[in-house]
């Protein structure tokens, strides 16, 4: 599997489908992601083949049944993409983003409290780093 995971929108909404329920049929997953999306059938057994031929999910056989499973954790492919977003519209500009974030949502006072625990908890990773 790649170090960096950069999966297009259907892809995504695949494998959150996979993430929630652990594993799921082709008409599991078509189900799951109605009615926001009308798919084919057809559909998602194509992406879910090409999930599979990329290294991001496997499949066992129950009958005539594929059932598919996730093999990526969902943490790794949310540090990948954010990673690649930061480095793609803000350069690697990692305090940037966060401006950009903070100005674009509504941030409760327990988010804060929770973000700056997050920035002291990660400027002691490392100052003990060093």
């Amino acid at each position: 599997m790649p170090a960096n995971v950069r999966l297009a929108d259907l892809q995504l909404a695949i494998m959150q489908v996979l993430w929630e329920r652990g594993d799921a049929t082709v008409a599991d997953v078509r189900e799951a992601l109605r009615p926001e999306r009308k798919l084919a059938y057809t559909t998602v057994g194509t992406m879910l083949a090409k999930l599979e031929a990329a290294g991001y999910v496997a499949h066992r056989v129950d009958g005539r049944v594929n059932i598919y499973r996730p093999l990526l954790r969902r943490d790794r492919v949310n540090r990948s993409m954010v990673s690649d977003l930061a480095d793609r519209l803000f350069h690697g500009d990692v305090a940037e983003m966060m401006c950009h974030l903070l100005d674009g949502c509504d941030v409760s006072p327990e988010e804060i409290t929770r973000l700056k625990k997050l920035l002291r908890d990660k400027e002691r990773e490392l100052r003990d780093a060093d």
